[in-house]
C-alpha cells in the first residue's frame, strides 16, 4: 500500500535522525538522444546492458523503504527515452519521492500530466544559457533550448499538486556565470524553481569545463542573486561553498552514508562517479547489508573532486544553517515558484 505524503514526510525524517541515506540518484539507462560536451553518457557502454525493469523498480523500491522514504533521483542517459518511464515513477512513487532529471527533449504536454498524475515529486530540467544557441552548442543538438522551455511550461501547467515542483536546472561551467540571473528570471517567469551545480573534472576530465571564478567570488555572486530572487531555491549552505570547491575542493564527503548511485543494473555505489567500483547489488543484497557496505566504504573519505547538488544539498541537512534553509522545500506544499520581485527590489 503506497505511503501518504505526510507518511513519506514522516518516514524522510525517519531516515535522516537515524542516520540512514536520504537521497539516491537511480539511473534509469545509459541512453542519450544529446552529445553533450561535457558529459560522456551518451557513449557509455552501460546503454548496451540489460535495464531495470519496472517489475524490478517495484521490488528495490520496497526494499529501500525499509531504511524509511528517501529521496529518488531518476536519472541517466535521458531517462524519458524509456516508454515506461511513467510506470517507473508510479513504482518508486508508492514508498518515495521520485524526480526526474531531463534535457527536456520529449517532454510533451499529455506526457506531463501523466508523469504527474503518477505521483512525480519534481522534475528538473536542464537549460545552462539564456541564449539558445550557445545552449543548443554546448548540448549538441540544434533545439535544444526551445524543447527545454516548452518542457518547463507543459509542466508548470501540468502539476495536480502544490507540492509538486519544476526546476530549471543549470550546470555552472567556465562560461555562464553571466546567464545565471537572466535564467533565474525566465524561470519564475514560468512558475519554475531555479538550481544550479558546478561541474568538476571528475565528470568531465577538461579542467576548462569549471567556472571561472568571479571578481568577487563565485559564492559570494550566488548567495546574492538567492536574497533578491525567491525562486532561487539552490541551499545558501551549498552555495556558500562553491568558491572551496573550485579552489582545491571541499572535504568531508558523505557519499555512501547520505547518498549513493544506483546504476541500470541494479549495482549499488557510493556515487555515481565510482560507480564502477560497487559496493552491493539492490536485488541480491538484503537493505541491511547494502547500508553497511555503503557505510564501510572508504572512497569518499578523502574525496574532493566534485560539489554537485546531489551531495552539497543533502549534506546541508546535517548542518543546522543548512538544514534551516532546507525545511521549506521538503516540509511546505508549494511546488509553484514565487512571483518575480517588483521593480526596484
Amino acid at each position: 500500500m503506497a505511503r501518504s505524503t505526510l507518511g513519506k514526510k514522516l518516514q524522510l525524517a525517519r531516515a535522516w535522525s537515524t542516520r540512514k541515506p536520504v537521497w539516491c540518484a537511480w539511473q534509469v539507462n545509459y541512453r542519450c538522444n544529446f552529445r553533450c560536451a561535457f558529459c560522456h553518457y551518451w557513449c557509455d557502454p552501460m546503454g548496451d546492458a540489460p535495464e531495470t525493469t519496472v517489475a524490478q523498480f517495484q521490488e528495490g523500491s520496497r526494499k529501500l523503504a525499509e531504511w524509511g522514504t528517501i529521496l529518488v533521483s531518476l536519472a541517466g542517459g535521458e531517462p524519458l527515452i524509456r516508454p515506461d518511464i511513467v510506470d517507473i515513477v508510479r513504482a518508486v512513487g508508492e514508498y518515495h519521492f521520485p524526480f526526474l532529471t531531463t534535457n527536456g527533449w520529449f517532454i510533451t504536454r499529455e506526457l506531463a500530466d501523466e508523469l504527474f498524475a503518477a505521483g512525480l515529486w519534481g522534475v528538473s530540467i536542464s537549460i545552462d544559457y539564456a541564449d539558445p544557441d550557445r545552449h543548443d552548442r554546448k548540448r549538441g543538438m540544434p533545439g535544444a533550448f526551445e524543447r527545454a522551455l516548452a518542457g518547463i511550461e507543459h509542466f508548470s501547467r501540468a502539476r495536480r499538486y502544490k507540492w509538486q515542483r519544476v526546476n530549471w536546472m543549470c550546470v555552472l561551467m567556465e562560461d555562464n556565470l553571466d546567464q545565471i540571473e537572466p535564467m533565474i528570471r525566465m524561470a519564475a517567469e514560468r512558475g519554475a524553481y531555479f538550481m544550479v551545480q558546478p561541474y568538476s573534472t571528475e565528470k568531465t576530465g577538461n579542467p576548462r569545463h569549471r567556472c571561472a571564478l568571479h571578481d568577487g567570488g563565485v559564492s559570494a555572486y550566488l548567495l546574492s542573486l538567492r536574497r533578491r530572487y525567491p525562486n532561487f531555491l539552490s541551499n545558501p549552505y551549498f552555495l556558500a561553498r562553491f568558491d572551496k570547491a573550485l579552489d582545491g575542493g571541499v572535504s568531508g564527503c558523505k557519499a555512501g552514508r547520505r547518498f549513493f548511485n544506483i546504476d541500470s543494473t541494479g549495482n549499488i555505489a557510493v556515487c555515481v562517479e565510482h560507480r564502477e567500483r560497487p559496493v552491493a547489488n539492490l536485488f541480491a543484497d538484503s537493505s541491511a547489508r547494502i547500508a553497511r557496505r555503503l557505510n564501510a566504504s572508504l572512497l569518499p573519505r578523502a574525496c574532493t573532486a566534485c560539489w554537485y547538488n546531489c551531495r552539497g544539498e543533502i549534506e546541508a541537512l546535517d548542518h543546522p544553517w543548512g538544514l534551516l534553509k532546507s525545511l521549506p522545500t521538503y516540509l511546505l506544499d508549494r511546488g509553484r515558484a514565487p512571483a518575480l520581485p517588483a521593480a526596484g527590489e
